[in-house]
């Protein structure tokens, strides 16, 4: 990607990452802008994320997580600015090359939206159909694969509601695996789980990004997750509605500037003295 394409240095207070807009970013998002209609959920985003890092979107409720990455994933479209994958502009990109760059991408909703009619084998099987020639059979051997990487082997002919909330995660996380992505975005992946199961499922992150290769890009409050999964962070302030901090979770709460990241990520407990 050119020098044109980098995020440019932060200018709104944020507190910049050493390796911002490097050439090894695979995804850089520059000057973006965020919402709906008039209304502004986050505004001047500038921020890259390096190829196998595990990349944190962190925030209290309602700060525009989610929106982000709606927007990261072309759910939906910026107000305006720039996202880039490798050396091509997202946002402008033509519907039939927008579709084959978000058959590179693999997505964990909150809720795993896995389809409650289908078995788990029925659910990752789908998008392999749809997106494949691989044969029947295949798909089968494929799907099967899939559970096994995370943890559900032989419960191919299950249905997502005889299965715990832990289990279908997993299940929605196999699904978002199916076609091998480049990038898998999980959207809040421990929301509503015990936390021995949050943590199971954080190992499982550490895992999949280790032995496949993917860059994650997690949405999410949860700090147990964020410390324990995170290579790079930023910080959705939802009282300016941009950035407040960007890089390591533990560097951020040890030595932040900002008061206001400082108490989110050691929720109010010990936090060094306002600035």
């Amino acid at each position: 990607m050119s020098s044109e394409s980098e995020p440019s240095p932060q200018s709104n207070g944020a507190e910049p990452h050493a390796a911002s807009a490097s050439s090894a970013a695979q995804i850089a998002v520059r000057d973006l802008t965020i919402g709906y209609g008039d209304f502004v959920v986050m505004r001047d985003l500038n921020f890259a994320i390096k190829a196998g890092e595990i990349f944190i979107i962190m925030g209290g409720s309602g700060c525009g997580k989610s929106t982000l990455l709606r927007n990261l994933v072309g759910l939906e479209r910026p107000l305006k600015g720039e996202i880039w994958y490798g050396a091509v502009n997202f946002v402008t990109l033509d519907p039939d090359s927008r579709l084959r760059l978000l058959r590179r991408f693999g997505v964990l909703y909150q809720n795993g939206a896995l389809w409650s009619s289908m078995t788990l084998l029925e659910n990752i099987s789908l998008p392999l159909a749809q997106f494949t020639e691989l044969t029947p059979a295949e798909i089968r051997d494929v799907a099967s694969l899939k559970l096994a990487l995370v943890g559900l082997a032989g419960m191919d002919q299950r249905y997502p509601a005889e299965l715990s909330g832990g289990m279908q995660k997993r299940a929605a996380v196999a699904r978002a695996m199916a076609l091998d992505p480049e990038v898998l975005f999980l959207d809040e992946p421990s929301a509503g789980l015990d936390p021995v199961t949050a943590r199971l499922l954080d190992e499982l992150i550490l895992e999949l990004r280790d032995s496949l290769g993917a860059t994650v890009v997690v949405v999410t409050h949860d700090l147990a997750s964020i410390f324990t999964i995170a290579d790079n962070a930023i910080f959705l302030d939802a009282a300016t509605r941009t950035m407040g901090a960007q890089g390591d979770p533990k560097q951020l709460r040890d030595g932040s500037s900002n008061p206001i990241v400082r108490r989110f990520l050691t929720r109010g407990a010990g936090a060094p003295a306002s600035a």
